[in-house]
């Protein structure tokens, strides 16, 4: 019986040349796959993660990237243990995707838009002459059957652009799993998607692991993730492995102060936090005790006694938003989607009202309905005793000074070829905020500092910035106009574990210094209960319950509310 690991992982270093010099991605990585294993690599972006994945599969830049020393042996079917770095590209193309399979985190863009989805599954396997021709369809059709796809026959003839992000990633699944290669590589592959589509394809990837005797390398920066997929789990910092062993003493028992940070970054079920930590926070494990204060359930309830013993700022009654998904020759509507459907409820002054459920269920269209960025078909929102939809011109305008809104995506919100000051400035030009451009830079410069950003990053460009920065500037734009009640759509989803902390504590600290009231936005239940003062769930269109947020978790009333909390 062959011994060897399946994959070894020997001393690897990676370099690569940037526009700020030569960055050292890897340095010295080691780790054993043993066949039939899972292992789980954990870090935030910047860690090397990725980069070890493309290692692997010989995807590296071939411009800007050297691996300056190491092995990659993997047991190879037929040459027996190989240095896949030896391999030429010719040899390697017999490896990739016939023996290590990868799966990428945007299946969107790794989906040819102008393809039908079965004909890329069947190239896979014709490229690898593991299928005849005749045989191909059949093959795939199983394949989706195998992936849980609904209706393979319609998925197969379908464009990506036709399907949900989770049946798009079961399709980028399939095509993985087309050759049933030894080795899986899933590269962040539930990110991107909602707790219940999330929960499905981590049941899915372990089903077939377990089926096909399959080895996993999950790389994710959530540990959470981990602790469901694999039982060895890697942490890696700064291109370096600081902390590998099994998952349930890693979790139970972190040795590292990144790996404690990386766990203690998300909210616990059960715990109320003022703030969460960061990975600062345990610089000095002296000072962990003292950083991280918590509300007690009293001071709470005395909270939630001021602030809706007042009138509501805001009074929605009977709202629907719908889309028109069919017209005539002549443009007339003949049928529409229901994104928002006859939906009541009230806001305080103060509050965070979390809005939670999965994709599809009208979170966003309501958030945007709200600002008016949409039109409602009927109903009425009734801010500080205003209707809303009855106004237009400028009474639009200066309402909307009043309410801003936070995007999931800041780096597709900001203009990529404006200088983010410029960005911040331009709003409060519009509305005539201030007496000139001289005060209004000089209040930007005070955003970004309070944002925690420094005045010099004033005349950078969107592109100059990492994720969290971009997000925080999204966030300062948001306060130039001094709004009083603010729109969170997701703003935290697509950001590593600390720096979602970072900006959650940024969001909670301009709350109570500036007396803004929030409708927070997300499909992450530990988020939302950590943030919320009520939680409110959607589904198709329509709320299921509106709950104080602690009493919603240990007392759900709805049973799609129940789901959803078990999967978290």
């Amino acid at each position: 019986m062959n011994q060897n690991p399946l994959l070894s992982v020997e001393n690897l270093s990676v370099e690569f040349l940037s526009d700020a010099g030569l960055v050292r991605a890897l340095q010295n990585v080691s780790f054993d796959l043993q066949a039939g294993q899972t292992l789980g690599l954990v870090g935030e972006s910047g860690s090397g993660k990725s980069v070890t994945a493309l290692s692997i599969m010989g995807l590296l830049s071939k411009t800007n990237a050297r691996i300056t020393s190491g092995k990659i042996l993997f047991q190879h079917p037929q040459w027996g243990r190989t240095d896949l770095l030896t391999l030429g590209e010719e040899q390697m193309g017999k490896v990739r995707g016939l023996y290590i399979s990868m799966i990428f985190q945007e299946p969107m863009t790794s989906l040819n838009p102008v393809k039908r989805c079965g004909l890329q599954v069947e190239e896979a396997l014709l490229w690898h002459g593991v299928a005849k021709p005749k045989e191909a369809r059949k093959k795939v059709l199983d394949l989706f059957e195998e992936v849980k796809l609904p209706n393979p026959a319609r998925v197969f003839r379908a464009w990506p652009h036709e399907l949900s992000g989770g049946q798009q990633q079961r399709v980028m699944i399939a095509m993985a799993m087309a050759c049933n290669p030894a080795l899986l590589i899933a590269d962040e592959p539930t990110t991107a998607l909602d707790a219940k589509v999330q929960n499905s394809i981590l049941d899915l990837m372990a089903q077939l692991q377990q089926r096909h005797a399959m080895s996993m390398i999950f790389i994710t920066h959530d540990l959470g993730v981990v602790s469901r997929v694999a039982s060895q789990a890697a942490v890696m910092l700064n291109g370096r492995i600081v902390e590998a062993r099994p998952v349930g003493d890693l979790l139970s028992n972190p040795v590292h102060p990144y790996t404690k940070a990386l766990i203690a970054c998300r909210p616990e079920p059960g715990l109320r936090p003022l703030r969460l930590a960061i990975v600062s926070d345990f610089e000095n494990e002296d000072e962990k005790s003292t950083l991280i204060p918590s509300e007690h359930s009293a001071e709470r309830a005395n909270r939630h006694l001021s602030i809706y013993s007042q009138e509501p700022v805001l009074r929605v009654k009977g709202l629907k938003t719908h889309y028109v998904t069919k017209r005539n020759l002549f443009g007339k509507a003949l049928k529409h989607f229901d994104a928002v459907d006859n939906l009541s409820f009230d806001m305080f002054r103060g509050e965070t009202l979390g809005l939670v459920g999965e994709s599809g269920s009208g979170k966003t269209s309501l958030g945007r309905t709200l600002m008016r960025l949409i039109d409602p078909a009927a109903g009425k929102i009734v801010y500080q005793g205003e209707d809303l939809t009855k106004i237009s011109g400028r009474a639009l305008k200066n309402f909307r000074r009043k309410i801003q809104i936070i995007f999931q995506d800041p780096y597709s919100s900001l203009t990529p070829g404006v200088q983010i000051g410029k960005a911040l400035v331009e709003p409060m030009r519009v509305h005539s905020i201030l007496k000139n451009d001289k005060e209004r830079k000089m209040k930007v410069f005070g955003l970004l500092e309070l944002v925690g950003l420094e005045e010099r990053l004033f005349y950078r460009y969107p592109h100059e910035f990492s994720g969290g920065q971009r997000q925080r500037i999204a966030i300062a734009r948001a306060l130039v106009l001094n709004p009083e009640f603010i729109i969170c759509d997701e703003p935290v989803s697509a950001l590593d574990v600390s720096v979602q902390a970072q900006v959650l504590n940024l969001l909670n600290d301009l709350k109570r210094d500036f007396g803004l009231t929030y409708l927070f936005i997300s499909h992450d239940l530990a988020i939302v209960r950590f943030m919320s003062d009520r939680i409110m769930v959607m589904h198709n269109g329509k709320m299921l319950e509106l709950q104080e947020a602690d009493q919603l978790f240990i007392n759900p009333a709805n049973e799609y509310t129940r789901e959803l909390i078990s999967y978290h």
